[in-house]
């Protein structure tokens, strides 16, 4: 897509960092374009209405209408684009109505800078270069990080970058600047890390004669200022990373801080209080705003490995002030991420050694999602390339046009730091001197499985080690050509032969990939000939950039582009929630799954009829026609058949070479994991040259799930060797025993997500509920007739002696729109109409002891018994609590502190379709938020709570 030539045809002659001149540009030739036809000429576009509503109180969010978008643009990509990055007030003249707006704003600026800095051979090239960025940007072959589309070409500061790194002395004057710094970072839509361990601990001694407060004290202050800010002017909250040594004297008690604060949690939610993201009384609650993570060296994890000793040491003077067993530090590591799911694990000697400038510093801490690495006061624009397009329809990946890809858009990120604003001095000199950039990509979990391999397999790691090393040895050949034409970057020359050391490991470890199939093996081969030419021309030039890739979350942009999975992450689940016209939404089976039956060979009759198994049951066990040996194709991060955990450090693993920074990941966990699992996790990233990770073990931040408690009768009778008796069969058959004409009944009015109806509900005059009758929805409307229906069959089958408990069983948190916040104070939260219904009547219709079983508690009574376990506070409301019951219904026992549960109303346990049960709501429409890397995502309005 691009070369570079002699600086003969060059307008501009550009100079580098150090003021060195240089004599080639770019000649850029199509791949995606056509001469004499702009790339917006050749898409259909329409007018679209952009409502987005709260769907817990059906309030209207943001509404836009008019706005115009390609047709292939899906609703969800539209309202994301639509709401989070046209500028201009609403209603405004100077409001952004269209993608091209959009695009021409970023793009031109791009290439106006790229001019200015003599990148391009003529005007003709530069031409070529928009049209082929604008193509690319337009059919979401790739997106710029998020603090691109928010700033550039607007009259905010030209912030470009997501993640940065900042940097903390042991002062009150840096420590308050570190605070300051920060807010200005949140303010323009970026997230921030540092590592704290230069603060003195609270186990040292001031030279006033005092003892430090320690780093986890000045936490509190910086938690709370991020807490005040949401990124990009209420975009997204603030999303910050704290990194601390292991051998800081205070690491014990930075590894706990999250998990206590969980427990306060915990309690204060199952007490009434509004403890969801961006709920009223979270606030009360210390750093939550933050990702922590501590970085181990090899030292510690080898003291680890022997069982032995290690030193927590003196900030200032390095001297051992402490001596732990490093085997019971790790356990409390473990322990503490089992609990919370913080802290996180970084690598210390494994990302040391793949630094590229050790002269100008050591690499000390990470972005808030870990996948930005590099100097102290750096920072780091990203972009990722959706792997999908590269796609052919014969299964094929397109190698060549993926290389191209990657050439513009790196040539692109190198533009930007040209024209980019920065929050500080420091961040803005280091960045213009190193020019780190992180390329990477989203979407592989789609891309396996359409190519029918497994997320945890051999193949599928090779052909995602395959792509990787190809995007990253593009990327640094480019930036070598880059080098040649307007300069290496300044810190380089200091640093050439570390730089020049980190290249050849990659093109290394490129060579050792072990390419089982034809797909791995023809990306692997033009991966090899790309490593070659970066040494080769590197060797000449030097680089342009310090680093070049890493794979981040890719929230709000994967999104954007329609991704069906995110950064590295697996697919979450094979079904998935559809955006329809008009508002509202359906479940459908994941449009990778047919694909990947075709893949597999399967005909259009046995994949229509696996599609409707999954669609019915959720996963592939036992689909018609499906071998077992295909079942781990269709695996996913959550549901029936789980990837297993190690599964997604082995990917990481593999992928992890040929990336210049680290990988935004979280290694999914199943609930019944134990302690000990999640210290082999952090073991085993640590041997396999993993530079950091996180774990997320399900429920671990809000309880258990609910369970019964009624234990089997595992008692038999004697039995005797005399001959059977021979026993007469009796046939019973239901008699329908009906109301009289005149019986006790009750209305109950209600609300479910914004939407209203009443409950009758008629009794039998010895008591029993008899009959029902929901009201939902207007007067001969398809919801009204249904549940016309629905309440018919109900009150038949009580009639003929069906349990209510039986339906409450069945018909509890069942899923689907409308659902959310209720206002009944003894059902908070409903996850479907019916869930809401079938609760109420088992509050107002069932004893004490049956609905202790389902886990169905009246707000006084979880009261009462929260008061009674935990001492006082008899006037908190408490949203949920399982109390557990032995074989005897009849006797109940006292939960223990660890039996709380979550119960009832508040029972967000959404496994069943792939989300998680302390997913976060998100704070602009209320809706469940996804995980997205060692973020949250919400598909509803593309909100983030980190980077990206």
């Amino acid at each position: 897509m691009t070369e570079t030539v002699s600086g003969a045809g060059k307008k501009t002659a550009a100079r580098n960092g150090s003021g060195d001149k240089r004599g080639a540009a770019l000649k850029v030739r199509r791949v995606y374009t056509t001469e004499g036809k702009h790339p917006y000429d050749e898409v259909t576009w329409e007018h679209r209405d952009v409502v987005m509503t709260n769907w817990r109180d059906g309030t209207v969010n943001f509404e836009q209408r008019g706005v115009e978008f390609p047709a292939s643009w899906s609703l969800n990509s539209t309202n994301i684009v639509t709401s989070k990055y046209f500028r201009g007030a609403v209603g405004s003249p100077q409001r952004e109505t269209s993608l091209r707006q959009l695009i021409d704003r970023v793009v031109k600026t791009y290439v106006a800078a790229g001019v200015k800095h003599g990148y391009f051979a003529t005007e003709a090239d530069s031409v070529v270069f928009e049209h082929e960025l604008t193509y690319m940007l337009l059919h979401q072959v790739f997106s710029f990080n998020s603090p691109v589309w928010f700033n550039v070409g607007t009259s905010s500061p030209q912030q470009v970058s997501a993640c940065f790194i900042l940097a903390v002395d042991d002062t009150m004057e840096s420590i308050l600047n570190w605070y300051r710094e920060e807010g200005l970072i949140f303010k323009g839509g970026s997230g921030a890390g540092l590592n704290l361990s230069r603060i003195r601990s609270s186990k040292e001694l001031l030279s006033s004669g005092g003892t430090a407060s320690g780093p986890v004290s000045f936490m509190r202050g910086a938690d709370a200022s991020a807490g005040t800010i949401k990124s990009g002017g209420a975009t997204r909250r603030a999303a910050k990373m704290v990194v601390l040594d292991v051998d800081h004297p205070d690491v014990e008690e930075f590894i706990e801080t999250k998990a206590r604060e969980e427990e306060k949690i915990r309690v204060l939610r199952d007490g009434g209080f509004d403890m969801d993201l961006g709920g009223k009384d979270i606030v009360s609650v210390q750093y939550q705003n933050a990702n922590n993570s501590i970085r181990v060296s090899d030292e510690f994890m080898n003291a680890v490995e022997s069982g032995g000793q290690f030193g927590l040491r003196a900030r200032q003077t390095g001297e051992v002030i402490e001596k732990v067993d490093a085997k019971d530090l790790f356990r409390k590591l473990a322990k503490a991420a089992w609990e919370c799911a913080d802290p996180g694990i970084q690598y210390d000697g494994t990302i040391n050694d793949w630094h590229t400038c050790p002269e100008s510093g050591r690499i000390t801490a990470s972005n808030p999602c870990s996948e930005y690495m590099h100097l102290d006061n750096s920072s780091c624009n990203l972009a990722s390339l959706n792997l999908m397009k590269f796609l052919r329809e014969d299964g094929t990946f397109d190698a060549g046009t993926f290389a191209q890809a990657v050439e513009v858009v790196i040539t692109a990120m190198d533009i930007s730091i040209c024209f980019a604003d920065f929050p500080t001095e420091p961040i803005g000199d280091t960045t213009r001197k190193f020019r780190q950039l992180g390329i990477g990509y989203a979407n592989l979990g789609a891309l396996l499985m359409a190519t029918g391999h497994a997320y945890d397999s051999e193949g599928g790691r090779s052909l995602a080690a395959s792509i990787t090393s190809l995007m990253n040895g593009v990327a640094y050949r480019r930036s070598a050509e880059l080098a040649g034409m307007v300069g290496a970057y300044e810190g380089y020359a200091r640093n050439a032969d570390a730089h020049k050391r980190v290249i050849r490991k990659h093109a290394a470890a490129n060579d050792s990939i072990r390419t089982l199939g034809v797909n791995d093996g023809a990306v692997h081969k033009v991966a090899t000939r790309a490593w070659q030419e970066a040494i080769e021309i590197g060797a000449r030039n030097g680089w342009r950039n310090a680093q070049a890739s890493v794979l981040a979350p890719t929230g709000t942009i994967g999104l954007m582009m329609d991704c069906d999975t995110t950064g590295i992450e697996p697919d979450l689940a094979l079904i998935k929630f559809k955006k329809l016209v008009g508002g509202g939404s359906m479940q459908i089976v994941n449009q990778t799954v047919p694909r990947a039956l075709s893949a597999l060979g399967y005909q259009d009759e046995q994949v229509e009829a696996i599609v409707e198994h999954i669609a019915e049951h959720g996963n592939v066990v036992d689909a018609p026609s499906l071998r077992p040996e295909h079942y781990e194709v269709f695996d996913c991060a959550m549901g029936e058949r789980s990837i297993a955990p190690m599964g997604h450090v082995r990917m990481m693993a593999a992928v992890q070479p040929f990336i210049s920074g680290a990988i935004s990941k979280t290694v999914n966990m199943p609930e019944n994991a134990t302690i000990e699992d999640v210290e082999e996790i952090y073991f085993q990233g640590w041997k396999m040259g993993i530079k950091a990770l996180a774990i997320y073990r399900d429920n671990c931040k809000v309880g258990q799930p609910l369970s019964a408690g009624k234990g089997a009768n595992t008692g038999g009778e004697a039995t005797s060797s005399a001959a059977p008796k021979v026993e007469t069969v009796v046939e019973y058959r239901p008699v329908r025993k009906r109301l009289p004409k005149k019986r006790p009944s009750q209305t109950v009015s209600f609300t479910v997500g914004g939407a209203e109806g009443y409950l009758h509900a008629g009794s039998y005059p010895d008591d029993g509920l008899g009959e029902i009758f929901v009201k939902l929805g207007k007067q001969g409307s398809t919801l009204a007739g249904v549940m016309d229906a629905f309440s018919m069959s109900i009150s038949v089958g009580l009639q003929y002696g069906i349990p209510l408990e039986f339906y409450i069983s069945k018909f509890q948190n069942l899923r689907f729109e409308p659902a959310g916040m209720t206002d009944d104070p003894d059902v908070r939260i409903a996850t479907s109409v019916l869930d809401y219904l079938f609760r109420r009547l088992a509050l107002d219709y069932l004893p004490y002891e049956k609905r202790s079983q389902l886990g169905i508690f009246t707000a006084d009574e979880r009261t009462a018994t929260v008061a009674n376990e935990y001492g006082g506070g008899a006037d908190v409301d408490i949203v949920g609590l399982q109390t557990s019951v032995d074989a005897s219904p009849a006797k109940e026992t006292k939960p223990s502190k660890q039996d709380v549960r979550v119960g009832s109303s508040t029972e967000l346990l959404e496994l069943h379709l792939g989300t998680t049960a302390d997913a976060p709501l998100c704070m602009t429409c209320g809706t469940k938020m996804r995980p997205a890397g060692s973020c949250y995502l919400c598909e509803g309005c593309g909100s983030t709570s980190g980077c990206s």
